[in-house]
């Protein structure tokens, strides 16, 4: 059994760990690149095709010019990534670490919070929303891990898993998906996957790297394939940071977007953006 100063550690890191990577860079870039014709936009999956390597790169290297290059070591505490990721489902970073910070307050370790009754748990994390929900889904996964790992209550043994293997066990506790298992493998173990959130999934479909209206398990995959080696973290994490600065999902900010040259939807969004100033005026 691990000390509690041990579980400490891991809920300290995970936290640490991700606001570090939050930070905004405040450098602006824009590209002189060549416009993306209106012909081009990516409207029907059956005109869509994977991105070349080179396509990808492009994107990248334009995005850290905008954001930077966000590096991080893996923190290493997989259970504490896991439980941080479920709060994380519905809620904003705030109210997330606010249930996080309680939780590891009510609680001495990870064993404690497996044998706590729900609504102690659920009390605990009230602040992150859904907390009937998530509460249950934590005893839930923290009582499978322990039933189904073979090591007790740890994932650390994970990481000496093929990616593919690592992704069946995680997704077959309850109530894990596919982005929740990525955040585990990339944040806590640094093996290679990429989270595909709202942002992610959104940014990604309007420069044409997924296929329109394809499910997320899909653009997972795709994500996945389409990623240098070396890559997932910075380009998760600044693709995340655009969605959330620039290409909202409602009147997206086309006119000061560093990738409009190089994005298949930008005339559709600039036209739609005109007009409703047009109406607006008269």
């Amino acid at each position: 059994m691990r000390s509690p100063a041990r579980c400490w550690l891991a809920w300290r890191s995970a936290t640490s760990i991700r606001r570090r990577l939050r930070r905004r860079s405040t450098r602006r870039w824009r590209s002189p690149l060549r416009p993306v014709s209106a012909g081009a936009r990516l409207t029907d999956a059956a005109v869509w095709s994977r991105p070349s390597a080179r396509r990808v790169r492009a994107l990248r290297d334009r995005l850290r010019l905008v954001y930077g290059a966000p590096g991080a070591e893996s923190h290493g505490h997989p259970i504490a990534e896991l439980v941080l990721t479920v709060l994380s489902q519905s809620t904003n970073d705030r109210n997330r670490d606010v249930a996080y910070f309680r939780l590891r307050d009510r609680f001495a370790d990870w064993q404690a919070v497996r044998e706590a009754p729900v609504d102690e748990i659920e009390e605990a994390i009230r602040p992150g929303g859904i907390s009937k929900v998530k509460s249950a889904r934590i005893k839930s996964i923290l009582l499978a891990v322990t039933d189904t790992s073979g090591h007790g209550l740890a994932l650390d043994w994970l990481a000496q898993r093929s990616v593919p293997e690592a992704q069946d066990y995680l997704t077959s506790l309850p109530g894990v998906g596919r982005k929740t298992a990525a955040c585990v493998l990339l944040f806590a173990l640094g093996m290679r996957d990429v989270p595909v959130d709202t942002h992610v999934s959104r940014v990604g479909t309007r420069l044409g790297l997924f296929r329109p209206r394809a499910p997320f398990d899909e653009m997972h995959d795709e994500m996945l394939a389409l990623t240098p080696r070396g890559a997932e973290l910075e380009l998760h994490m600044n693709l995340l940071r655009h969605g959330r600065r620039t290409c909202h999902a409602r009147r997206p900010e086309c006119g000061d977007c560093a990738l409009a040259r190089m994005c298949p939807s930008a005339h559709t969004f600039e036209g739609a953006t005109r007009r409703a100033a047009g109406a607006g005026g008269r």
